[in-house]
C-alpha cells in the first residue's frame, strides 16, 4: 500500500455551504439530519436487525431468509444466504397488479433522436420472451453470458433475461477492443455472447459483431456455442453459420411467459471486470440479494425517488453505474427512466439540455467529465448554453465516477440546477455495488467538491497504513470497517487476489480497503476523496490499470523495450494518462517522435480501447530506476505534472535520466 499525504488540509479550503432547499425537504424520505442520524444509530446499535428489516421491506423473497449475515468465512461475507429470490421478478413481476404495471418504465432516445416508450408490462413481456429465447439455446441457471451491446432497451432486456434464468451476466463496454473482450470471455467461462451488428454513436456506425468474431477467433473461447445478434442497423455483418442467430430468429415463436427462476441470495447476479494495478482485469462478483437491496435503497435514499420522477442516468450499461442505476435500481424502484444511446455532443453540445427539456427529466445523474466538457462547449458557443433551454423540470442533480471539482460543481448548480437543485456528489465503486458516501437531498447541507457523509449502515473511516484512525483534517486511506450487503463477494476465480486487494492483513484482514485516499473536514467531518493510493488511474470516471496500459505498450514488440505509465491531474478528464517509453531504437525527437507516439496511441486503442490511449507519450533512453531495478514512478508523476524534482534521488541508478525525461515538458 502506498502512503498518502498525512496532512492535506489545503484541499479543504471550501467555505460555501448550501442547505437543502425547502422543496427538497418537504416530503423527503430522509428529511433532516436528525432523521439521517436516527438511521445511522439504528444501523450501529444492531446491524443485523437493521439490514434484515430493510431486506424484508424492499425485496420480494420466494423463500424468506433466517440469517442476515454470516461472518464465519470472513472476508467472504454472506448475506441472507438461506433466502431465495429473483432479481428480474423484483424489478418487473412485483409491479404487476399495481399502478406501476402500466407506468412508463423506459423512454429510449436513440442516437438519431427517435423515441421509444415501454411500460412495465411491456418490458416484462420483452424480458420473458428473450429469457425463453436464451433457454431455447440451452442457457440455464449458473451459466455465464457475456454482453457486448450498445446502449438501448435491448441491453437492459438481455441483462434482465439472464437474471430471470439465474444465468450470470458479464457486460463488456462496447468501446473495448477484441483482445480485452476475449480476455473477459475466457476468464468468466462464457457459454454465449449477446451483441449487435453495430452501435450508433454521433451519427456513425461502429462495429460490434466483427469485434466479437475477432475475439472468439483468438482462442480459449471454445465454450461459446451461441452468439445472438441484435440488428441495430440495416448494414450487413459477418455471420458464422450454426453459431450466430439474429434476435428476430431467436425470438420466433417463443412464449410471452417465462417464470422467474428462484436463486439463493448469494447466487452471482453478475461479474463485471474492472482494472487492477496488475495487468489482469479483476472480475468483481456481486450477489443477487445484497446487491439488489442496495440498488433499490440508494434509489430511494440518494435520489429521494418520487412516483412522478423522470430519472436519467447517462452511464453506459458496460459500467457499474449503468448496472445499478439503469438496469436494476430504477426498475426495482418502479421509476420512469430515460435511456440514451448517443453522445452529449451530437448533433451539438446542447443534446443533454434538449433531452432534459423534451422529456421533462427531474433527476439528472452524470459524470464530472461530461459536465466539464459541456462547460467548455457552452462557453465557446452560446447557442448550446444550458441557459437557452427550459430545465425547470429538474429537482435533483447527481455526480458520479470521480470527485467533482468545486468550480464545476458551482457551474452545475447555477446553470443546470438554477440554484434550486441539490447535487448528490456520490462516492462509490464497482466493488461497493452502489453509493456508500453521498449527501441526502432533503437532509445534508452541501459543500462543493465533498461527498459529505456515509449512508446509514456504512461504517467508513480514514486510517493510516497500520489501521489507526486519522483525525479530521489529516489524510489517509479510506476503509469501511463493517461489511454491508452490496459489497463485492470475491474476484472471479481468484480469491487470494480478492483478499490481498481489498482486505489486506496490515488492516486486520476483515476491513475493506477502498484504494482511495481521503480526508475529513475539520468542521463538519465531511469526506473528500483525494485520489487513488494504488496504480489505478481514474480517466473520465473509468478506472484504468497502469499495468494494463504498460503491458499493451510493451506488447508492441517490434518497437517498445520498456514503458511506465502514470497519471497527472487534468481539468477535463480528472486524470490524463502519461506514458514514458524506451524504444528498441534511438530516442526519437521532433516529427519522428510525434509519428511514433501516434502509432503507439493507436496500438493501445486496439489492445484495450480508445479510453486507454495515453494523452502524453515521452521517450527516454531509459527510465528512472533504483539500483535494484525498480522504476521510480513517484518521480515520473512529478515530471508528468511539470513539477521540479525535490524528492531524494540518491537511490537512483541513473539520476541523469530525469533531466532528459523532463525536457519534453
Amino acid at each position: 500500500m502506498n502512503a498518502v499525504p498525512s496532512s492535506i488540509e489545503s484541499v479543504l479550503v471550501e467555505n460555501r455551504v448550501f442547505p437543502p432547499p425547502p422543496q427538497a425537504v418537504q416530503g423527503a424520505r430522509i428529511g433532516s439530519m436528525a432523521a439521517y442520524q436516527q438511521l445511522v444509530d439504528e444501523a450501529r446499535a444492531d446491524p443485523d436487525a437493521f439490514w434484515a428489516r430493510l431486506a424484508r421491506e424492499n425485496l420480494a423473497w420466494t423463500k424468506p431468509f433466517s440469517k442476515t449475515l454470516d461472518e464465519s468465512k470472513a472476508p467472504f461475507f454472506e448475506w441472507f444466504a438461506d433466502g431465495e429470490l429473483n432479481a428480474s421478478a423484483n424489478c418487473l413481476d412485483r409491479h404487476m397488479g399495481t399502478p406501476v404495471e402500466h407506468k412508463t418504465a423506459i423512454v429510449f432516445e436513440s442516437d438519431d433522436g427517435k423515441v421509444t416508450r415501454l411500460t412495465y408490462r411491456e418490458l416484462l413481456t420483452r424480458v420473458a420472451r428473450f429469457a425463453n429465447a436464451l433457454k431455447a439455446q440451452g442457457i440455464q441457471k449458473g451459466d455465464r453470458v457475456v454482453l457486448y451491446m450498445p446502449m438501448g432497451i435491448e441491453g437492459v432486456v438481455a441483462m434482465q433475461a439472464c437474471a430471470r434464468l439465474g444465468a450470470t451476466h458479464s457486460v463488456v463496454f462496447g468501446g473495448f477492443s477484441a483482445k480485452a473482450l476475449q480476455e473477459r470471455i475466457v476468464d468468466v467461462g462464457a457459454v454465449a455472447v449477446i451483441t449487435a451488428n453495430f452501435q450508433m454513436r454521433g451519427g456513425k456506425e461502429l462495429p460490434l459483431k466483427a469485434i466479437v468474431d475477432e475475439a472468439l477467433a483468438m482462442g480459449g473461447c471454445e465454450a461459446v456455442k451461441t452468439v445472438l445478434v441484435y440488428e441495430r442497423t440495416a448494414s450487413a455483418w459477418p455471420r458464422v453459420e450454426g453459431r450466430d442467430k439474429t434476435f428476430a430468429e431467436a425470438l420466433q415463436g417463443v412464449s410471452d411467459d417465462c417464470p422467474p427462476v428462484p436463486v439463493g441470495a448469494e447466487h452471482p447476479l453478475f461479474i463485471l471486470y474492472t482494472s487492477g494495478s496488475t495487468g489482469k482485469p479483476k472480475g468483481v462478483q456481486h450477489a443477487t440479494g445484497g446487491y439488489l437491496l442496495w440498488a433499490k435503497l440508494t434509489m430511494d435514499w440518494t435520489f429521494d425517488l418520487r412516483p412522478e420522477d423522470v430519472f436519467w442516468c447517462t452511464a453506459d450499461i458496460g459500467w457499474i453505474t449503468g448496472h445499478s442505476y439503469v438496469a436494476y435500481g430504477p426498475l426495482a424502484a418502479g421509476a420512469t427512466q430515460l435511456v440514451f444511446e448517443g453522445v452529449p455532443t451530437f448533433p451539438d453540445a446542447g443534446r443533454f439540455w434538449k433531452m432534459i427539456q423534451d422529456h421533462k427529466v427531474s433527476i439528472f445523474y452524470t459524470a464530472p467529465t461530461a459536465i466539464r466538457s459541456l462547460i467548455k462547449a457552452a462557453e465557446a458557443d452560446g447557442k448550446v448554453h444550458p441557459d437557452r433551454y427550459d430545465l425547470t423540470s429538474l429537482r435533483l442533480l447527481g455526480s458520479v465516477g470521480e470527485p467533482i471539482n468545486p468550480e464545476a460543481w458551482m457551474w452545475f448548480h447555477r446553470h443546470i440546477g438554477g440554484e434550486r437543485c441539490p447535487i448528490v456528489d456520490t462516492f462509490w465503486q464497482t466493488e461497493t455495488g452502489g453509493h456508500v458516501i453521498t449527501p441526502l437531498p432533503g437532509a445534508t447541507p452541501l459543500v462543493p467538491g465533498s461527498c459529505t457523509l456515509p449512508l446509514p449502515g456504512i461504517d467508513a473511516a480514514i486510517v493510516d497504513e497500520t489501521g489507526n484512525e486519522m483525525p479530521n483534517g489529516a489524510g489517509g486511506m479510506l476503509v469501511i470497517r463493517r461489511p454491508w450487503p452490496s459489497m463485492i463477494r470475491t474476484i472471479w476465480n481468484d480469491p487470494e487476489r480478492f483478499k490481498k486487494s481489498y482486505f489486506p492483513p496490515e488492516l486486520g484482514g476483515s476491513v475493506y480497503l477502498a484504494g482511495d485516499g481521503a480526508v475529513r473536514s475539520a468542521d463538519r467531518g465531511y469526506f473528500r476523496i483525494t485520489g487513488r493510493i494504488d496504480d489505478v488511474l481514474n480517466v473520465s470516471g473509468h478506472r484504468m490499470g497502469t499495468m494494463e496500459i504498460e503491458s499493451a505498450l510493451v506488447s508492441k514488440t517490434d518497437l517498445v523495450a520498456e514503458a511506465a505509465v502514470v497519471g497527472r491531474p487534468d481539468d477535463m478528464t480528472g486524470e490524463a494518462i502519461c506514458a514514458f517509453v524506451v524504444l528498441k531504437r534511438a530516442r526519437p525527437t521532433g516529427d519522428e517522435a510525434k509519428a511514433i507516439a501516434k502509432e503507439l496511441r493507436d496500438w493501445v486503442a486496439r489492445e484495450i480501447g480508445p479510453i486507454a490511449k495515453p494523452r502524453d507519450i515521452r521517450f527516454g533512453e531509459n527510465l528512472p530506476k533504483t539500483r535494484s531495478g525498480k522504476i521510480m514512478r513517484r518521480l515520473l508523476r512529478s515530471i508528468a505534472k511539470g513539477e521540479a524534482i525535490t524528492q531524494d534521488t540518491s537511490t537512483l541508478e541513473n539520476p541523469q535520466i530525469l533531466a532528459q525525461l523532463g525536457e519534453a515538458y
